[in-house]
């Protein structure tokens, strides 16, 4: 089924979560184990996380260097068919347009389509390792909704090279990110308003947001979505803090407000222990919040954090 249509079905407020691919060499059962503690909560769908490939420069005998391509972790299209076949829970894999070039996503729509994976998150992606190589506007998307063209192309069995594409029986259904704080790069909030109309108008079913902890900035970022003619569903991001240290580093990596009263009391931990009771607490009260505000599903990022979301959705589900 449809994300969607699953998030619109749902009596009570959803709930779904965000698994990262174990690094190379780690066995699927480190995903399954993720999976098999959130399961009891009945998530109506899995977003599986997609990282770009980085290169790296070798030391060779002659003292010379060589560029090498690695990527650290296995590609989202067998991991979600995987969760998908096992569980029964529709998977929704990142699909991200830097570091990954357009032929490169179609192999990956065709396998995913030919799969039955027809649920997706559509990113633009992390462009601050890229190599310079990899942001050729000919061969790379350069925005999410340059991404989001041709996907919708892909679904009307048109292919990159203009040739017809068989086999298309179910469409993908996507949703696409938004950010209640402003991008980091957009110049103002205007200008991020403008390009979220322009991913719905394109085709998002459903919008998910960037991790937040004040709730107050959803609430208004939603009411201004509203008032500029954005209907879809808005989903909350939620993340529990589970380091003392994530108080300076998630502001500086997601650009992240912490309201003061939760910095207050994540200042006063000793140690990451502390800090966890804390993350949990603000995380059970934010989520309540949320939920008697209304939305429709609670998304849970989960890296470094399961044990966390369990006892989250233990207290509200």
């Amino acid at each position: 089924m449809k994300v969607i249509d699953l998030i619109n079905q749902s009596e009570s407020t959803a709930f779904s979560f965000e698994i990262l691919p174990p690094l190379k060499g780690n066995s699927i059962q480190k995903v399954y184990n993720v999976i098999d503690k959130l399961k009891e909560f009945d998530p109506k769908y899995i977003n599986i996380t997609s990282h770009h490939s980085e290169f790296i420069y070798k030391t060779l005998p002659d003292g010379s260097f060589q560029k090498v391509n690695i990527r650290k972790r296995p590609g989202s299209v067998a991991i979600a068919s995987a969760i998908q076949n096992k569980y029964g829970i529709p998977a929704v894999p990142h699909i991200i347009c830097k570091g990954f070039t357009k032929d490169e996503t179609e192999y990956a729509l065709i396998d995913l389509n030919f799969l039955g994976v027809n649920n997706l998150l559509l990113l633009r992606g992390d462009i601050k390792t890229l190599d310079a190589s990899q942001q050729n506007p000919e061969l790379y998307h350069e925005h999410a909704t340059d991404l989001q063209a041709q996907v919708n192309r892909f679904n009307e069995g048109i292919a990159l090279d203009g040739s017809h594409i068989d086999g298309i029986e179910t469409p993908f259904s996507y949703g696409m990110a938004c950010y209640p704080e402003k991008h980091e790069e957009a110049p103002n909030m205007e200008s991020d308003i403008f390009y979220l109309k322009e991913k719905v108008r394109q085709g998002a079913d459903y919008l998910v947001t960037q991790m937040f902890f004040d709730n107050e900035k959803y609430f208004a970022f939603v009411e201004r979505c509203r008032q500029e003619g954005i209907t879809v569903p808005i989903i909350p991001g939620i993340k529990p803090i589970v380091f003392k240290n994530q108080l300076t580093v998630l502001p500086k990596i997601f650009r992240s407000d912490i309201p003061e009263p939760f910095a207050k009391e994540l200042r006063k931990c000793k140690d990451d222990a502390e800090a966890k009771e804390v993350g949990v607490e603000w995380c059970i009260q934010q989520c309540k919040e949320l939920i008697a505000y209304g939305v429709p599903s609670l998304h849970f990022y989960t890296m470094m954090a399961s044990d966390s979301v369990y006892r989250v959705a233990k207290e509200i589900y």
